[in-house]
């Protein structure tokens, strides 16, 4: 074996495509760009990312305790203390069981356009092209959805400080709808420079970390009473209006699951971080430690703080959690200076959704995944980043926004006890489908006598479920029960206009990739055999570049 075999054999890169390789055919290559030529592609963005600022990126935006606070009435009102607390554990375990199929699926292939690219490699090649289409539409989609609900939960907060602040105030829809867009439009710009991203994820990171550990030790420091242990552990309230608390309960883990939201962030990095075969799994399961340490500890700290739970769900600021600031520091300023903490991980959860949906957007173009792809597949060379993909996406977030002023529910479950809480259409709603394809996929292939999955972390499948189809059956039917259940109504009692539109949403969304597939996608979507044919060939001991993908 020559010297370049046994060098590409080392970096991980499949030697069928590189034996004959001499150094001066390597030059300029290195091992990740290889391993990225290997797939199909060739290398568009700097690896300007380290594991600490991936994670950064990646906690940012799942940020487990962040989502607790902005769901917290919800998961009061259906359920009480012990669906959160409780709850907590239950998705954590979850979580924790997506993010090792992400990193096993991430380190097999490293790849920015993660879920639909894999789906693409594991599905069988009947299904392949149209299984990896819709996993694309769905996951940029869910995208969409949670920097929006991101931008609305961090509005309504900042427009509550200023309702407490000036109690004369009344909150009228288009205040939030003024402030969503504006943090909107912010988080966009600090998305367009690309060497500032990975500073920044870090700086959102000890942000979040810094503002959780404030309001834990503030809060139950200065609460004037506290709760019996009861209260936090063994407390179920069902005010729902369901009569069976399976129900209320498993509707009201929309909570916890909006908590757990967005664990593939970090795999849409795996083009901008140096051995993202090693380095992403390691992001996407500290952020799951990160989440269930953060949330459950906030969580107990928050019920402990209680004083009127009434209060909470009637508060004139409509943010529950800036009215327990209130009663537990017994002073507005105080509340306000928490709430900004909270609104400041906000900002940072929002800049990391942008950069996420931006990424999702960009790698599915450079496949023809969306109309107009060969435009919004160009990465801004003075920049380095994917600005037209970053505007397209920023631009339809900032037109889901108009739905806040015509239809409360359809963004955010707006129930009668006033939770502008924006959940219902996130990016775990959508993306749950996604995330169940994935699994049967790596379980099926993992079943099968030829696992075409590689990776470098591995997490052993256990016998029972190589030998039984059965158990994949099973977690499925419970994964899209759980699902389905989301798109009941949070209230038996709700009004028209407060019912949850998650099921007109998906009807749309799929009526759309539909129409899309029949009218273009099939004919012009790179799917997995075209990508194949126009990898790097080996033509007689050198190297020749037969069609490497390069968008124009």
């Amino acid at each position: 074996m020559d010297a370049a075999a046994k060098m590409t054999e080392k970096d991980g890169v499949n030697a069928s495509y590189v034996a004959g390789f001499d150094m001066a055919d390597l030059k300029g290559l290195d091992s990740d760009a290889l391993k990225l030529a290997e797939m199909g592609y060739k290398q568009d963005l700097r690896r300007n990312y380290t594991v600490l600022s991936v994670l950064g990126v990646g906690f940012s935006l799942t940020n487990s305790w962040w989502g607790i606070a902005a769901a917290l009435i919800t998961g009061i009102k259906s359920g009480g203390p012990v669906l959160i607390v409780y709850g907590i554990i239950l998705l954590t375990l979850v979580s924790t069981c997506v993010g090792i199929t992400l990193s096993e699926l991430a380190s097999a292939y490293p790849n920015a356009g993660g879920q639909y690219f894999w789906a693409s490699e594991l599905a069988p090649k009947r299904y392949a092209n149209f299984a990896s289409y819709l996993t694309g539409w769905l996951a940029w989609a869910g995208s969409i959805f949670t920097s929006a609900s991101v931008a609305l939960g961090t509005a309504v907060a900042a427009v509550g400080c200023w309702q407490l602040a000036h109690p004369d105030c009344t909150i009228h829809p288009w205040h939030v709808f003024v402030s969503y867009q504006i943090l909107n439009i912010f988080a966009f710009f600090f998305n367009c420079y690309a060497r500032a991203l990975p500073a920044l994820g870090q700086i959102t990171l000890w942000t979040s970390l810094v503002s959780f550990f404030v309001i834990l030790v503030a809060v139950p420091a200065k609460a004037p009473t506290h709760q019996h242990a009861k209260f936090v552990f063994a407390n179920f309230v069902n005010e729902t209006g369901w009569s069976q608390n399976g129900i209320a309960f498993i509707v009201g883990l929309i909570n916890t699951n909006y908590a757990f939201a967005c664990l593939d962030c970090a795999t849409h990095l795996s083009e901008e971080i140096h051995r993202p075969e090693k380095m992403i799994p390691v992001a996407i399961l500290s952020t799951v430690a990160i989440g269930f340490v953060t949330s459950w500890t906030f969580s107990i700290a928050l019920f402990f703080s209680m004083s009127n739970v009434e209060d909470l769900s009637e508060t004139a600021t409509g943010v529950p959690l800036l009215a327990l600031f209130d009663q537990a520091l017994n002073s507005k300023a105080g509340a306000i200076a928490l709430e900004a903490l909270v609104i400041a991980t906000g900002i940072g959860c929002l800049i990391a959704s942008h950069t996420w949906q931006s990424r999702l957007c960009w790698s599915f173009a450079r496949d023809h995944g969306i109309p107009f792809s060969s435009f919004f597949a160009k990465v801004g060379r003075r920049l380095d980043v994917p600005i037209r993909a970053h505007a397209m996406s920023c631009t339809i977030v900032a037109i889901v926004g108009c739905l806040y002023l015509g239809a409360y529910t359809a963004f955010n479950r707006y129930v009668p006890w006033r939770i502008r809480l924006p959940s219902s259409i996130n990016s775990q709603t959508v993306q749950l489908p996604v995330y169940d394809l994935l699994v049967i996929l790596r379980l099926a292939n993992c079943t099968g006598k030829d696992d075409r999955v590689q990776p470098l972390f591995v997490m052993e499948t256990p016998t029972y479920v190589r030998r039984s189809p059965s158990v994949i059956r099973q977690a499925v039917v419970v994964a899209e029960t759980a699902a389905l259940l989301h798109w009941f109504r949070v209230s038996v009692q709700q009004l028209l206009h407060d019912m949850n539109y998650v099921s007109a949403v998906y009807g749309i969304l799929v009526l759309t990739i539909i129409a899309d597939w029949f009218l273009r996608g099939r004919h012009h979507y790179r799917g997995h055999v075209q990508r194949h044919d126009e990898t790097i060939v080996i033509v007689g001991g050198g190297v020749q570049e037969k069609t490497m993908h390069e968008v124009h």
